[in-house]
């Protein structure tokens, strides 16, 4: 787990050293082990490093090949290099080290770009030939790492993080009023290759960029669609259980400490019962983010099932104060804004992750393959109500009202099946908060409410789940994890097990108006019981609805309204804010979401358009 950054002028100009050096010390969070700069003419890479697999000088990058034709920069992990290795040693290939670097660029020269197809792993890579002066840059199937870059006539710069292109610019950055649009309507973000910055962009998840001279071609080396067409699923819930197993030791690979990040719910609670029962290792460290009793995101009572167990378990207690104290420590940490404090628990649990270990492992992704949200409940519905499936969709329906004492799943049901036009209405009218001006652009989304919500059936829904709306959560935690110098490990995105699992029937991800049906009968006897039939969903989420009720926050939050900045910004109206804000302070409303993402753009603004 690194940090790559590089330069490429197109009009044949020297790359300065001096040039990659801001862009080492702009990430040097992320790798505080080791760094390196390597350049050729127009051509410069500079890495640092946070060592994880083979701690000796063997690992440094950027990592040249034996005959010096090649040189890689690396970013993430390989969890079978050792058998890809075995596979390359076979073929004649001699390894000097014992990293999975290596065996990345060894495999690169061996297969070229198909050997993408064969990395299990979360990775984003450029690889130079000096040879031909070409270039190849590679993003790991779902975005779990980050690359990000500016391309004009004249250069085309890269990095793991948007702060160390702005060094590169020439000129202050804009702001992209198409991103802030979908930040502040739909609360989501990176759906697209576009960020909250004009002049920035970030290769989107499974493609691939050629150099060639001049020729700059992007292209997608890999389609979930095409691989769950593959697949026909699992066949019980014991297959389930052995390859999500399997994921979770390839992920313990490792020659630094490796903890759990336990939010109580049933993702990364079958995690830690896979680490602890079925691979022994009850001496898992695991990390909480816990609340006064009756709080909302208050998790200890599951958590606490663990008791007796595990040897190593720590809490962190976020608050109100601590927010208030951390956020501009927050804001430099995610430089791009964040619509709820959810992503500060993760923080929190991160900073606290990093005084016992460098790696962790959670439950990301788990819900988008299993159905995890209730909203997964409307995209069935409409299946089974398109297909005519009426007793089963009536049955469905009775039994979700029965476990769950809500209808928001109905309520799903009936807003996807809106045309797209008017799904969005709705949204500006529960947001009503925007400026006309600012409206008047016309920032309508067909990716979020044309093919995310558009989704004709379960299926089809958790593949664009995948394609559209996981890789902010990844986004975050990669944020979140590197600041604190920490790598975050995925199991559940393990491709095989992803491909596996949506392309299993529905009756494995809901039945009987229970989600996540396969997990929880393979679950069955190694997760407490508390937790593995538990049908709320909470995660790392904190109590922000209470927090800003608080005196001090309402303090800040008015000043945020009332400054000249913020009423000038021309996107949110500030009398509407600040009467929401009062609603809100009387108890009248709970708009936590809304103010929190008030907050943040425009310190956003402030820090890195502004400023």
């Amino acid at each position: 787990m690194c940090g790559i950054a590089g330069i490429v002028n197109f009009n044949g100009a020297t790359v300065s050293e001096s040039r990659l050096t801001p862009m080492l010390a702009a990430m040097k969070h992320r790798g505080p082990d080791d760094e390196g700069v390597f350049v050729d003419a127009n051509v410069g890479l500079a890495f640092v490093r946070l060592s994880i697999l083979d701690l000796s000088k063997q690992g440094h990058q950027p990592m040249h090949s034996k005959d010096g034709r090649y040189v890689i920069a690396f970013n993430g992990e390989i969890y079978n290099y050792i058998e890809l290795r075995e596979e390359l040693k076979k073929e004649g290939v001699v390894f000097s080290s014992n990293s999975d670097t290596e065996v990345l660029l060894n495999a690169y020269i061996k297969w070229g770009e198909s050997c993408q197809h064969k990395l299990n792993g979360m990775w984003a890579f450029a690889v130079y030939d000096k040879e031909t002066k070409q270039l190849f840059f590679s993003r790991d199937r779902f975005g779990i790492k980050p690359f990000y870059y500016i391309k004009t006539d004249t250069f085309f710069a890269f990095a793991s993080e948007i702060p160390v292109l702005l060094n590169v610019l020439s000129a202050k950055p804009n702001a992209n009023n198409k991103a802030i649009f979908d930040y502040l309507v739909y609360n989501r973000t990176d759906q697209t290759e576009d960020t909250f910055f004009s002049e920035i962009k970030k290769l989107q998840h499974g493609y691939q960029i050629q150099i060639a001279e001049k020729n700059f071609k992007v292209s997608k080396w890999y389609d979930l669609t095409t691989e769950v067409e593959k697949n026909s699923g699992f066949s019980s819930a014991e297959e389930y259980r052995k390859l999500l197993t399997s994921s979770v030791n390839l992920c313990l690979r490792s020659d630094v400490p490796v903890g759990v990040c336990l939010s109580g719910g049933l993702d990364s609670s079958a995690i830690t019962s896979i680490i602890s029962k079925e691979l022994k290792l009850p001496e898992i460290h695991t990390f909480s983010a816990v609340y006064d009793k009756g709080q909302k995101g208050n998790e200890s009572a599951f958590i606490d099932e663990y008791r007796g167990e595990l040897k190593n378990m720590f809490n962190t207690s976020p608050d109100a104060n601590t927010l208030l104290e951390d956020l501009d420590k927050l804001v430099a940490t995610h430089p791009e804004p964040i619509p709820s404090t959810s992503p500060y628990a993760q923080f929190k649990v991160m900073e606290l992750a990093h005084k016992h270990v460098k790696v962790t492992l959670d439950g990301q992704g788990a819900d988008e393959q299993l159905a995890g949200y209730h909203e997964f409940f409307g995209y069935y519905y409409k299946e089974l109500f398109k297909n005519f499936r009426i007793v089963r969709f009536f049955t469905e329906i009775v039994a979700y009202l029965k476990i769950h004492k809500s209808i928001y799943g109905i309520v799903t049901f009936f807003y996807f099946l809106l045309p797209k036009n008017i799904k969005t209405r709705i949204r500006l009218k529960k947001n009503g908060y925007l400026q006309p001006d600012f409206l008047k652009h016309g920032y309508s989304n067909d990716v979020i409410s044309g093919k995310l919500y558009g989704s004709p059936d379960l299926k089809q829904a958790l593949i664009n789940h995948f394609e559209f709306k996981l890789e902010h959560l990844l986004k975050w935690e990669d944020c979140n994890s590197m600041h604190f110098s920490i790598e975050a490990r995925v199991p559940f995105l393990d491709h095989r097990l992803v491909e596996k699992t949506i392309a299993s029937e529905n009756a494995w991800k809901i039945r009987k108006g229970i989600t996540k049906y396969i997990l929880r009968e393979a679950m069955t006897g190694l997760l407490p019981e508390k937790i593995r039939m538990r049908m709320d969903k909470i995660g790392f989420e904190t109590p922000q609805d209470e927090w800003f009720r608080q005196n001090q926050w309402q303090e800040f939050v008015k000043g945020i309204l009332n400054s000249s900045s913020f009423r000038s910004r021309g996107i949110i109206d500030p009398e509407v804010a600040i009467k929401q804000f009062e609603k809100h302070q009387r108890g009248e409303a709970n708009i936590s979401k809304e103010i929190w993402k008030w907050v943040h753009l425009e310190l956003w603004f402030r820090k890195y358009i502004d400023a």
